[in-house]
């Protein structure tokens, strides 16, 4: 006999909710719990007699509702008539409170509305959480990347003049390690001398270092590296002073609980880059919003394990951590820890690149990252990343072939798993230029090429993200390709391309969308790959005009005649503009070439 679904009722859904969201707790000054019996009415709201499944009710107002709405696990939550019926609970409520949230939940998905408008599954757990979980949601506000910029400016501008680090690496090394010194508790106090700063910097990270050093001892390079940078100048106290609050500063901004996945090494990258375009190892360093962009396109989830394999910074890294920590229900949940501690691996070849990347993952609330300082082109690097179980690739790597660009995606594509689904940022044209290229879909599929827009890249180069499905051959499949001419950003004096009018978050939901579908745009294509393996630009249509067809018959009368054009035009111009003979105001000129009469009538 075959094995039947067995699905839990609507009354033990209700129950385990209960448990899950903390309403089976007795609390002062609230009203919580569960039930199908208990209306409205008898919670507070005079003659209503609908019937809650459950509510989170506090004497003060101004502290956000929850109303709950529960279904069994064999009914369909996606429905609109389930959401319509949470909604028309939680306008009751918002008679009184100023701020609800919804809940919707069979046992298996949810659903969440704040003040009556859904929230995007991305930007929350799948699973449920404690009831704080989603006060939380109306505390929750943004991180103020202005002002992050701001103080970073003001840092790396301290340390380049008045401390005198010349070296804009050490500049960013020193700053990061400031910052994971803050966030482990290092003593960074006004009036300290700088040997004292400099010392308790390098003690708290050492000892932040101590766990994560059992697992991988090249993260001693971090503080190798610290330990290497050299001052022009130390005894500048109002400078010193300086530092260490704008440090303080931005590590409460990227402590808090709005964090969100914001790169704050990045940002540190765009304000430090201002003085040098590209790294000697070819890292062109990977924009915000575009890391959130491709962590969607290939549907990364709480329970990928991801790679980067020329990490940078880590751009890549700290997103997914973010979000699939967010998905997991949050920082301090024990799935987590395990993202932390086992689903992010990266690789990066340069040895202060490396530091910084290890400094980035420790601001970020990870002390034991599996970063390794490899090549990424070796035969060390292949087995490390074979023995990993990777399930998704974020990557760009350096474009340059001297880098070996290609040599690192294909080693990726061919030491990940089978039907491993792997994103790279490589220019345009990459793979229809280099012999390499095609050399990939012997033994890989190139499912899709997404177009940036232009400006993505301050270095010019403009680029694409390949998809790839690796461990499957092409042959005659074709390929999918858009391509997002404008992703809303603009350009700030000094500071790179910012979404300073909010756009982007429309634009990356618009072209996902797209994506999944496969459709939706006029700048969807389908590429033959024996013809193909980038984005086909659509020729301008041909026109002419009439001033086009004047110019030629004009042009070829002075060639049968031997007029010199050049020699022409500009004695035309000079006769027209200085002979006091000729009046602009004239409405008929004439000209004579060798004796012909050119005869032209202006209106």
């Amino acid at each position: 006999m075959a094995n039947k679904f067995i699905y839990r009722t609507e009354d033990e859904v209700r129950d385990s909710a209960k448990i899950q969201l903390g309403f089976d707790k007795i609390e002062a000054n609230v009203k919580q719990g569960t039930g199908q019996i208990t209306t409205f009415n008898q919670l507070g709201f005079k003659g209503v007699i609908d019937k809650p499944d459950g509510w989170y009710l506090p004497d003060d107002c101004s502290i956000p509702a929850i109303i709950l709405e529960t279904k069994s696990e064999a009914e369909d939550i996606s429905l609109q008539k389930w959401a319509d019926e949470l909604i028309k609970n939680c306008d009751i409520v918002s008679k009184k409170y100023k701020n609800t949230c919804g809940i919707l939940y069979n046992g298996i998905d949810i659903r969440v509305f704040k003040n009556g408008i859904e929230v995007c599954n991305t930007e929350i757990s799948n699973v449920l959480q404690n009831k704080s979980y989603y006060l939380a949601l109306f505390t929750q506000g943004n991180i103020d990347k202005q002002q992050i910029y701001n103080l970073t400016k003001r840092i790396n501008d301290c340390l380049h003049t008045e401390f005198g680090i010349k070296n804009l690496y050490h500049r960013m090394i020193f700053t990061a390690c400031a910052l994971v010194a803050k966030r482990y508790g290092a003593l960074l106090i006004e009036d300290m001398s700088f040997t004292l700063m400099k010392n308790s910097i390098l003690s708290t990270l050492s000892k932040s270092l101590e766990e994560s050093r059992k697992q991988n001892l090249k993260l001693d390079l971090l503080t190798e590296v610290y330990s290497e940078i050299k001052m022009n100048n130390t005894t500048n106290q109002d400078a010193i002073n300086n530092f260490i609050d704008w440090v303080s500063e931005i590590s409460d901004c990227v402590n808090s609980d709005n964090w969100n996945g914001e790169d704050v090494m990045g940002i540190f990258f765009n304000e430090f880059n201002r003085y040098k375009k590209k790294s000697e190892s070819g890292q062109v360093f990977t924009p915000d919003h575009i890391t959130s962009f491709m962590y969607r396109l290939i549907e990364v989830n709480q329970n990928d394990k991801v790679l980067d394999a020329a990490c940078g910074s880590g751009a890549f890294l700290v997103k997914s951590m973010c979000n699939m920590m967010k998905a997991a229900g949050g920082i301090n949940t024990k799935k987590a820890s395990k993202i932390k501690d086992s689903q992010l691996f990266g690789i990066e070849f340069d040895r202060e690149i490396f530091a910084l990347a290890c400094a980035n993952m420790l601001i970020h609330k990870d002390g034991k990252t599996n970063l390794e300082h490899l090549d990424s082109r070796s035969q060390e690097a292949c087995d490390w990343i074979k023995s990993k179980n990777i399930t998704k690739v974020l990557m760009n790597p350096p474009f340059e072939s001297k880098y070996g660009c290609l040599t690192i995606v294909e080693n990726v594509l061919k030491n990940v798993p089978r039907n491993t689904k792997c994103a790279f940022i490589l220019p345009d044209k990459k793979l229809e230029k280099d012999k390499k290229g095609r050399k990939l879909l012997k033994h890989s599929t190139l499912e899709k090429i997404i177009k940036l827009p232009e400006k993505v890249f301050s270095e010019g180069v403009t680029t694409s993200i390949f998809i790839f499905t690796a461990g499957i051959p092409q042959n005659d499949k074709e390929i999918f390709a858009c391509y997002i001419e404008d992703d809303g950003l603009e350009t700030v004096k000094n500071q790179g391309r910012q979404d300073i009018k909010d756009r982007w978050q429309s634009i990356e939901d618009k072209w996902v969308d797209i994506i999944r579908k496969q459709s939706g745009d006029d700048t969807v294509q389908w590429i033959k790959p024996s013809e193909h393996l980038s984005y086909q630009m659509p020729e301008k249509p041909f026109e002419i005009f009439e001033e086009d067809f004047t110019k030629t018959m004009m042009d070829y009368l002075m060639f049968k005649q031997g007029v010199d054009v050049k020699e022409f035009s500009d004695s035309l111009v000079k006769k027209v503009m200085y002979d006091s003979k000729i009046s602009s105001k004239e409405s008929d000129i004439t000209i004579v070439l060798k004796g012909k009469e050119v005869h032209n009538e202006t209106n």
